[in-house]
């Protein structure tokens, strides 16, 4: 009976306390347990804010990447008039037979620039398989971090001549004519393939491989005949024999190449990092609205609830 009416007198001051509101618990999705329908808005918010810190990153290097592009692409436009005259002169033979090949590939040393330095990759590799055989042999010379992260995975034992970190100081002829006559110390070839990527547009480039022959190909290709064949119209003054001069004309024409290459590769990759920050800018914006409308209807639900918990309670005073 004593027990009986300590309960009693217990209900009966529960009864007359305030009433206080219980706010529902608010955890995420993942984490809660059977019944909990909603969501934490703090994590919400958190998610937002990290959403947006990344939309300014994006934003950023999109102007950044704009900037870079300006000031390259002239100086790639005026580097086309320096190997347009050995091509006019001596041709591009891309389907030339020799024995020893030298893929040269250039790619960038940073990322987020879409797909240009996979597909320099992709088509380096197809060069080293057709090039490849019992009595032939291709090694790569590779210009950029991004290639040589993807090459030394199953072709470590072919690259010859790995440079990284070019683009980290503007480029001028001075520096690639020095980094062209070291791989010339450095690799014997008969055919240099340089694969890069020729700028158009920003939203466009083409990747492209141009092909320098050794002074001993050239002779023998003019030879045969064909266009190369034209060289023995033109007059050598200086007292040089034509070994001698097609030995310079080699040299040079590489310098020259691979400079309008690394220049072109350049605009290409701040072309394609321009639409791949743009890309993203546009996708975080989108992932923001879904957080916000997401955020929106968790905290509508909270209020509902915490809403119908305060009717029941009090429902249940006066009943």
């Amino acid at each position: 009976m004593a027990m009986a009416a300590a309960l009693r007198r217990e209900g009966k001051r529960l009864a007359m306390s305030p009433l206080i509101p219980i706010r529902s618990t608010l955890i995420s999705q993942d984490q809660a347990p059977d019944g909990v329908r909603s969501i934490s808005t703090q994590i919400v918010r958190n998610r937002m804010k990290s959403v947006k810190n990344i939309q300014k990153i994006t934003k950023a290097m999109k102007m950044v990447a704009a900037s870079k592009l300006r000031a390259v692409q002239t100086r790639a436009e005026k580097s086309r008039g320096l190997w347009q005259p050995f091509t006019a002169l001596l041709g591009d033979a891309p389907s030339v037979d020799v024995k020893k090949n030298v893929v040269v590939t250039i790619s960038s040393d940073k990322g987020l620039c879409g797909g240009i330095n996979s597909t320099s990759v992709k088509i380096s590799r197809v060069l080293h398989k057709l090039n490849s055989g019992p009595d032939k042999e291709t090694k790569y010379v590779i210009l950029g971090e991004k290639a040589k992260a993807q090459l030394i995975r199953d072709s470590k034992k072919d690259i010859e001549v790995s440079i990284t970190e070019l683009q980290k100081n503007p480029l001028n002829y001075t520096q690639v004519s020095v980094l062209a006559d070291d791989i010339l110390k450095n690799v014997e070839y008969d055919a240099l393939r340089i694969v890069f990527n020729k700028f158009h547009s920003v939203v466009q480039f083409m990747p492209t491989v141009s092909t320098i022959l050794s002074p001993e190909i050239v002779e023998r290709e003019a030879e045969s005949g064909g266009r190369l064949g034209e060289l023995d119209s033109y007059e050598i003054e200086g007292g040089e024999t034509k070994s001698e001069v097609l030995q310079n004309l080699a040299e040079f024409q590489f310098s020259c190449v691979m400079f309008n290459a690394v220049l072109e590769n350049a605009c290409s990759e701040q072309g394609a990092r321009m639409s791949a920050m743009d890309s993203s800018s546009r996708n975080a914006g989108d992932m923001l609205d879904r957080l916000t409308l997401t955020y929106n209807r968790t905290r509508q639900a909270s209020i509902t609830t915490e809403l119908i918990e305060i009717i029941s309670g009090a429902s249940a005073l006066e009943g």
